[in-house]
Parts: C-alpha cells; structure tokens; sequence
C-alpha cells in the first residue's frame, strides 16, 4: 500500500508510524484509518516495537468532519464497523508492544486512537478530549473500552459526561497513561523506551499482552491455568535460555526475539 497520509519506516527493530496530516491536526479519514491498519499489520512482521505518533503539534483530533469519503457514508454504525474496527483491532491484536508517543492534543477518536496501543507515552503539553458529549455522540474507536479498564468507571463516565480536557499529568496520575514526561524529554524518552523493547524477548513480551487482557474474563483458577501454560511456552524459548545464560555470566542478554 502507497501511504499518502502516514508516514511509515523501521528502523533498529522499531517501526515508526506517523500521523501525517497537519494542516488539520491529524484528522482521521477513511484513507488514513486503513493506512494505519495496514502500517501494524507491517509492523507486526517487519519490527520488533512499533510507535505511533502524530507530526507536528497534535496527535490526532478525531475524525475529519470534512472527508468526503466518510460525509457520503453517513451510517456511523457501517462506518465504525467497516473502517474503524479493522484499524483499532489491528492495533489490538499486534503481537509486537506498541507505543502511543502523544506529542500533543490526542480529541475523540484520537484519543482512543492513542489508549489502544500497549503503552501511552505523553508529553505534559499533550491532553485527552472525549468530546464526543458535545455533538451528541458517546465515545467510540474503543473508549468505552479501554477508559474504564485504566482508570476505572467514575473517572471514565466522568471525562465521557463533562468532555472536559484531561491534561497528559492528571491522565498519569488516574491510570489512564503509562507516563507523562517533560516536553523537552518527550522524543527522548519515548524513543529510549521503544529501543527497551525492540531488544527485549519479543515473545514474552506478547504473551504478557494476552494473558493481561485474558484476565478480565478468567476466575482465578482459569487465570493461573493460563499462567501455567503460557510460561511453559515462553520457558522453551531460545530468548528463555538467553536470559537464564546471560543472568548466571553477569552480562547484558541479547535476546532475538524468539
């Protein structure tokens, strides 16, 4: 696929995806949405992390109101099913880790965009905006899935009611994001994350992402039966064995990812 409004590349295992329509601060589009599912679906066999972020001063403000293609289609439940879902689960379902770098307002559906990935990195400058309230609208490209499983039901209904701004600080301290960080140490950190990840045991790293979410559908004896199988996988692995060796040498793993 020619990607007229992302911008994609790997580079040292991490592969870059970046929201690439700034005049309008990043706006979604029906070419973008499937532009950005086919980059992690790329991602998730070409790199070992994937990050994804927004060019110049925005995230991502939701969707583009203007977009032709989406104002000739104005079933939002066929629009959401058919160009959002494909999107958000290819995001979902990544078995690499994937990084929202928020460089700045993440709104609407750009805001769920962002909570989708694995981990949200966030500028303090950054804030979240579920605006949806204001048009008569509820959260959707996932919100109101993964708003309460972060920071609980009060405080996911009540950035839904209010639709007030949720600064990139007060998101780090309710659960909402990993972390908030100095805007001047926004690049570097997200970055030195993202090379953490790109070197670690790839592997691992997937089956944490699935036996996590898995858990909030197990009982206690289905969770600790799935620990049980996913670690006798993960155990088998060259990275397992790598990490044993590295640990007992007192030297750095180097770990391949498999």
């Amino acid at each position: 696929m020619k990607y007229e409004t992302i911008r994609y590349r790997v580079e040292n295992d991490i592969a870059l995806v970046t929201l690439n329509r700034p005049k309008v601060m990043n706006a979604l589009t029906v070419q973008m949405r499937a532009e950005i599912e086919n980059a992690f679906q790329r991602a998730a066999v070409e790199a070992r992390v994937v990050v994804l972020t927004g060019k110049d001063k925005a995230f991502c403000t939701g969707q583009d109101l203007g977009d032709r293609a989406n104002a000739a289609n104005l079933d939002m439940e066929q629009s959401l099913k058919k160009t959002y879902e494909p999107m958000l689960k290819a995001i979902f379902e990544c078995p690499i880790p994937t990084i929202s770098a928020v460089n700045g307002p993440a709104a609407g559906a750009g805001a769920n965009l962002a909570l989708a990935a694995d981990i949200v990195i966030a500028s303090e400058s950054a804030y979240f905006l579920q605006a949806f309230g204001r048009i008569g609208l509820i959260p959707d490209a996932g919100g109101t899935y993964t708003m309460p499983r972060s920071m609980g039901f009060a405080k996911a209904l009540g950035a839904s009611l209010f639709a007030e701004k949720i600064s990139a600080k007060k998101a780090d301290e309710w659960g909402l994001i990993w972390e908030a960080v100095p805007d001047e140490k926004f690049e570097e950190t997200w970055r030195a994350r993202a090379e953490y990840l790109a070197k670690g045991p790839t592997l691992a790293f997937s089956q944490m992402k699935l036996a996590l979410r898995e858990s909030w559908n197990h009982t206690l004896d289905e969770q600790l039966a799935m620990e049980a199988k996913i670690q006798g996988k993960v155990g088998r692995s060259r990275d397992f064995l790598e990490g044993v060796s590295a640990f007992l040498e007192k030297r750095p793993a180097k770990f391949e990812g498999r």
